[in-house]
């Protein structure tokens, strides 16, 4: 994948779309940027990245105008860097991190994805969890043991708890079942959100996966949404 540093206005949004099409021979689907992202967990897995150290130079080629083919909302956790897990180079993904890769109700994380697909023309949306989420565990202690959560914790881990009671019972390690279950429910989620998503995933234009990144590995799994 490969970005393409130009203005972007109100005004100059079609002939940048345009412009950026061009250099790329024909728009890429969904499913080619998301062979792509596979396959550059591939390289980073195996300790084959393509990417060297990035300089002030990598950012500069973007440094007046992105667009990012793709849209990763992962876990604010300080070990799951989709950049260097997906070994792509600056200005190939627009990245949201939150604790859990929650999607919430408020409106900030919503316009910022619907932005980057109204505006900068991405096409497709990976929601990633990943094993040992804190989040996750603590909505799971939160249920069994009843215990009350400090601060806005508590109100954080409400939105895993439908998923917490969605996976009880389900063979497996209890923790894995329940974060997977939460990166494919908070796709699911998104896919039905405001005005702009819901009608480019029903006509393929956006293509909305939920995936589960294993720390000891460095492998991503990509899971039905």
């Amino acid at each position: 994948m490969k970005s393409v540093g130009m203005a972007v206005g109100a005004a100059s949004l079609s002939s940048f779309r345009s412009a950026y099409a061009a250099e790329e021979a024909a728009p890429q689907t969904p499913d080619q940027i998301l062979a792509e992202l596979k396959a550059g967990n591939k390289r980073f897995s195996s300790g084959k990245t393509n990417l060297s150290p990035r300089t002030p130079e990598d950012f500069a080629r973007d440094a007046k105008g992105q667009a990012p083919p793709a849209i990763v909302l992962g876990c604010a956790d300080s070990r799951v860097p989709p950049e260097i897990v997906f070994d792509q180079p600056v200005g190939d993904l627009f990245v949201l991190r939150v604790a859990g890769n929650i999607v919430g109700s408020g409106p900030i994380l919503l316009g910022s994805i619907e932005f980057a697909v109204a505006e900068l023309g991405a096409r497709l949306i990976v929601v990633m969890g990943h094993s040992s989420c804190g989040a996750c565990a603590a909505a799971i202690e939160h249920i069994e043991n009843n215990d009350a959560l400090p601060g806005a914790i508590e109100g954080m881990v409400d939105y895993i708890r439908p998923v917490v009671r969605q996976v009880q019972g389900k063979p497996g390690d209890k923790l894995v079942n329940v974060t997977k279950a939460n990166a494919i429910y908070n796709a699911q989620k998104l896919a039905k959100l405001g005005p702009i998503l819901p009608e480019r995933v029903k006509n393929g234009s956006v293509k909305m996966v939920g995936a589960y990144y294993e720390l000891s590995t460095g492998q991503v799994e990509f899971l039905d949404a």
